[in-house]
C-alpha cells in the first residue's frame, strides 16, 4: 500500500473520530505532510513505540496504540492460557493523552481475555516494573515518552521479569503488527464493562505502599541523615511529572525535614509550561530550582524527569554557585558512596558487583575494581543491565549493588528492573546528607574521587538527523564508518576498532578477535592516548549519538582530549 492509499484508507475508516478526520482532511494536497504521516508504520522495537502525537500511521495516536496492543496481546496469548491469565500491568505518565492511551491499552487487552492491572492515576515508571514482579504479571505496558518534548508520547513494554521487552518478543510484536490490519483486526471493549467483569482492576495506594516499603529497604545509613536533618536543606522538582508524590514521601521517610519543592513544577502538566525540555540532562530546566535554592540556602538540588525514571542533580560549590553533575559523575560518586556505606554498616555482600553500559564512563570500572568489586559492561538500555544482573545472580557469580548508564538512569535493589528515580533520589539524598555531616558538598565529593581514582571526562553529542532523509543519512553514516574506518580521530591514532554488530575487534596492526557482546549497531574506536569514541544511532529519536570517554593526568588534560574529539565528531554530520 502506498502512502497515498494509506491516507485514503484512514480518511474512510469508521474508527476515526470527526476531529481526527478533520485533521486529515486539513492536509489534503500537502504531499510532503501526507508522506511523512503515512510512508510507513511507527517502528516497534525493544523500546516499544515513541513518536510525536497526531493522526497518522507514523505517529502516536489511539489507533497505533490499539494496533500495537492487539499484536502484544496475541504474543501473550501464544504463551498459553496460564501465562495470559497472569495478566498485564498498565501504567502512564503526565503527558497529554497518556491516560487515554493507557485506557485504550487496557480495553484491548481485556477484549482479548487478558486481565489488566491498571494504575488509577499517573505513576513513576519504576512502579510498573515493580507491579509486574510483585503481582506475577506476564507483562507490563507504560505509556510514556520519558524526557522527550511535549509533542511526544510512547508505549514502553515490559516482560515478566519487570525489564523492558527482550528482542525476540519485540520482534514477535513487530511481526504481528505487520500481519494485523490496524483497524479491522483489533479487538476492544467498553472500559466500564471491562471493570464490571473484573477484566480491569485498578491499582492505587496499596501498590504505592508496597513499592515504598521496598524503596526504604535501600537506606544504608539513617544515622547520617539524622545527624544533619535539622539544618540540611534541599530543593526538589518533578518537572511537572510523576515524581511529585512518591519522591518527597520517600525523602520524608528517610528523615529529611527540609525538602523544598518547586511549586510551579509540582503542577501536573503535559505541556511542561516552565521548561523548554523536561529533561534533567538540560541545565536550563533547573532555573526555577536554582532560584529557590539560593533563596532557601539549600545544599543541593534534585530533579526527576516526567516519568520519574531519570534523576539529575545540581550541587553547591564552595563559592555558593550551583553546578550540574553529569550522569557519569553522579553515578561515580554514588557508586563510591554505596560501597563505603555498605561496608561500614555491614551490608556489602560477598562478591559485590557493579554494572554499567558500554557508553558509560570508565571511571566507574576504576572505582569498582579499586574497591574489590567486579564491573561488567552491557549494551545501552536497562533491559540489558537487568538481564546481566539476573544472569550473574542466578549463577551465583555475584550480587549487583548498583547499575547505571550515563543518561541519568540508576537501578538499585531487587524489586525493579528499570531506571528508578524514586530509589535513586533516596540514595542520592542519603549520600548528600552523609557528606554534609563531614563538612563536604557533593562537589567536594566529586573532586575527592578524581584525586583518589584519577581524572576522567566525558561528553555525549547528538547529531540530529530528522525526517525521511535523516533516517537514510543515519544509515549511510554507519555504513561509511564500517567500510572506511578512521585511521585517526582528531590527529590521534586509532589503535583498535570494535564493531558491536558482529562482535569483531580489529587492531591497527591487523589483528582480529571477538568480543563477548554482539548484536547492536554500535562502533567504538580506542585511541592511542586512552580516549574512547563510540558512535551509535539512537533507538528512540532521529539522531546519531557520539560518546567521548577520556582520562588523563588532570582535568584540563581530559577536557582537551574531549574537545578535540568533539570537533571531529561534528564533522560526521556534514
Amino acid at each position: 500500500m502506498t502512502y497515498k492509499q494509506a491516507y485514503e484508507r484512514w480518511l474512510s475508516a469508521p474508527a476515526l473520530t470527526p476531529a481526527e478526520r478533520a485533521e486529515l482532511e486539513s492536509i489534503a494536497g500537502n504531499e510532503k505532510e501526507i508522506e511523512s504521516r503515512f510512508f510507513g508504520p511507527l517502528e516497534f522495537g525493544t523500546a516499544g513505540l515513541r513518536g510525536t502525537m497526531c493522526t497518522g500511521l507514523h505517529h502516536m495516536n489511539v489507533h497505533v496504540v490499539r494496533h500495537a496492543t492487539q499484536a502484544f496481546a496475541q504474543v501473550i496469548l501464544a504463551e498459553g492460557p496460564d501465562a495470559a491469565g497472569r495478566g498485564v500491568a498498565v501504567c502512564y505518565d503526565c503527558r497529554n493523552n497518556s491516560d487515554l492511551f493507557a485506557r485504550e491499552t487496557a480495553c484491548v487487552m481485556a477484549a482479548n481475555g487478558i486481565p489488566v492491572r491498571l494504575f488509577d492515576a499517573l505513576r513513576p515508571t519504576p512502579e510498573v516494573s515493580f507491579a509486574v514482579r510483585e503481582y506475577g504479571c506476564i507483562a507490563g505496558v507504560n505509556v510514556t515518552a520519558s524526557h522527550n518534548p511535549k509533542e511526544y508520547n510512547g508505549y514502553k513494554v515490559y516482560w515478566q521479569d519487570g525489564a523492558q521487552l527482550p528482542p525476540r518478543h519485540a520482534a514477535a510484536i513487530a511481526k504481528k503488527m505487520e500481519e494485523l490490519d490496524i483497524f479491522d483486526d483489533v479487538k476492544t471493549m467498553d472500559y466500564d464493562q471491562a471493570l464490571a467483569q473484573g477484566l480491569i482492576t485498578l491499582m492505587g495506594a496499596e501498590t504505592d505502599e508496597k513499592f515504598l516499603a521496598r524503596v526504604m529497604e535501600q537506606v544504608n545509613d539513617p544515622a547520617a541523615v539524622e545527624k544533619v536533618a535539622d539544618h540540611f536543606r534541599m530543593v526538589y522538582t518533578p518537572f511537572h511529572g510523576t515524581g511529585y508524590k512518591l519522591i518527597p514521601e520517600a525523602l520524608r521517610r528517610l528523615g529529611m525535614k527540609h525538602v523544598i519543592c518547586v511549586p510551579e513544577q509540582m503542577v501536573i502538566d503535559g505541556n511542561f509550561p516552565t521548561v523548554v525540555s523536561p529533561n534533567p540532562e538540560n541545565p536550563e530546566g533547573f532555573a526555577l530550582a536554582v532560584e529557590l535554592a539560593r533563596k532557601e540556602g539549600a545544599d543541593f538540588i534534585l530533579g526527576s524527569d516526567p516519568d520519574a525514571d531519570r534523576v539529575g542533580i545540581m550541587v553547591r560549590r564552595a563559592d555558593g554557585e550551583y553546578v550540574v553533575l553529569t550522569g557519569n559523575q553522579t553515578g561515580v560518586i554514588l557508586l563510591d558512596y554505596l560501597i563505603a556505606a555498605k561496608r561500614r554498616t555491614g551490608k556489602l555482600p560477598d562478591k559485590a558487583v557493579a554494572l554499567k553500559t558500554i557508553v558509560t564512563t570508565e571511571m566507574a570500572r576504576k572505582v569498582a575494581q579499586d574497591n574489590g568489586l567486579a564491573c561488567y559492561d552491557t549494551f545501552t538500555g536497562f533491559k540489558f543491565l537487568a538481564e546481566k544482573k539476573d544472569a550473574l545472580e542466578s549463577a551465583g557469580e555475584g550480587t549487583v549493588i548498583f547499575s547505571y548508564e550515563e543518561s541519568y538512569g540508576y537501578m538499585l535493589g531487587d524489586y525493579v528492573r528499570d531506571k528508578d528515580a524514586v530509589t535513586a533520589s533516596l540514595a542520592l539524598t542519603e549520600m548528600a546528607a552523609w557528606y554534609a555531616g563531614q563538612g563536604m558538598t557533593l562537589y567536594d565529593a566529586l573532586e575527592a574521587c578524581y584525586k583518589k581514582y584519577g581524572y576522567y571526562a566525558e561528553r555525549t553529542m547528538n547529531l540530529v538527523m530528522p525526517g525521511l532523509d535523516g533516517l537514510k543519512k543515519m544509515a549511510a553514516l554507519m555504513a561509511d564508518l564500517r567500510s572506511n574506518p578512521p585511521a585517526q580521530v582528531a590527529g590521534v591514532a586509532v589503535e583498535q576498532w570494535k564493531d558491536y554488530q558482529d562482535g569483531s575487534v580489529v587492531t591497527a596492526g591487523g589483528g582480529k578477535s571477538a568480543m563477548e557482546l554482539s548484536g547492536s549497531n554500535v562502533l567504538r574506536y580506542e585511541l592511542s592516548d586512552g580516549t574512547s569514541v563510540i558512535v551509535r544511532p539512537s533507538g528512540t529519536e532521529p539522531k546519531v549519538k557520539v560518546y567521548i570517554l577520556a582520562n588523563g593526568q588532570s582535568a584540563a588534560d581530559c577536557q582537551a582530549k574531549v574537545e578535540a574529539c568533539a570537533a571531529w565528531a561534528e564533522g560526521l554530520a556534514k
